[in-house]
């Protein structure tokens, strides 16, 4: 069945561009906090924007997503750029196949918003990110759109596009923080939509007393 991301993923990259400094900020931030070497998860990729800024530090990424259209036009944009350590696979993220503890970073960006059950998502992604690793999510702030920002979502919505919560800082940190993972850190990136970018690092296993 064609989708919504599947019509338009030829188009996705320049409807990105109109918020351009947030997103760029967004992934090269991301990148920097994927852990040297680790093997990484990007889950709702889209055109791979994470997924190639994240394999410039990674051993090797996976990067997935519903929409085989948009798996596509990430595929050539790695084979543009010469990686040769990201595959490609079409995934659910609220229902991967991976083990429990399969990637030392798991990223999901700008997807949680768009999700009727985001608290599934993310107990699926910290399922597979391992003891030691880190889950990261950058997620838009919808709850701090200004008025420019909020007429082109308005367009978006008139062709199909629609999200589910508008997040600010503070309740998108409240949110992770109820589902009682752990110490969540949400960094805010400015630009014309912002995004909050949410860390959790998963603890080792406890050795016990001695």
């Amino acid at each position: 069945m064609t989708t919504f991301w599947d019509r338009w993923a030829r188009f996705y990259d320049l409807t990105q561009w109109t918020n351009r400094r947030a997103n760029d900020a967004a992934a090269a931030r991301t990148a920097e906090l994927v852990p040297a070497g680790a093997r990484v998860l990007d889950c709702a990729a889209g055109t791979g924007r994470f997924s190639l800024a994240a394999a410039e530090r990674a051993a090797s990424v996976l990067c997935t997503d519903l929409s085989e259209a948009m798996l596509e036009q990430a595929e050539r944009k790695a084979r543009r750029r010469g990686l040769d350590n990201v595959r490609f696979a079409r995934r659910d993220l609220a229902a991967l196949p991976d083990p429990e503890g399969s990637f030392g970073a798991v990223i999901a960006a700008n997807v949680l918003h768009l999700l009727p059950d985001p608290e599934q998502a993310v107990r699926e992604l910290w399922r597979v990110t391992a003891p030691g690793g880190r889950l990261l999510l950058p997620t838009y702030l919808q709850g701090k759109t200004g008025a420019a920002y909020g007429t082109m979502v308005r367009i978006y919505q008139g062709v199909g596009f629609h999200y589910e919560h508008a997040f600010t800082p503070e309740t998108y940190r409240m949110f992770l923080e109820g589902l009682g993972l752990g110490r969540v850190t949400v960094e805010v990136i400015p630009g014309r939509l912002p995004v909050g970018l949410a860390v959790l690092d998963k603890p080792e296993p406890s050795s016990g007393p001695f």
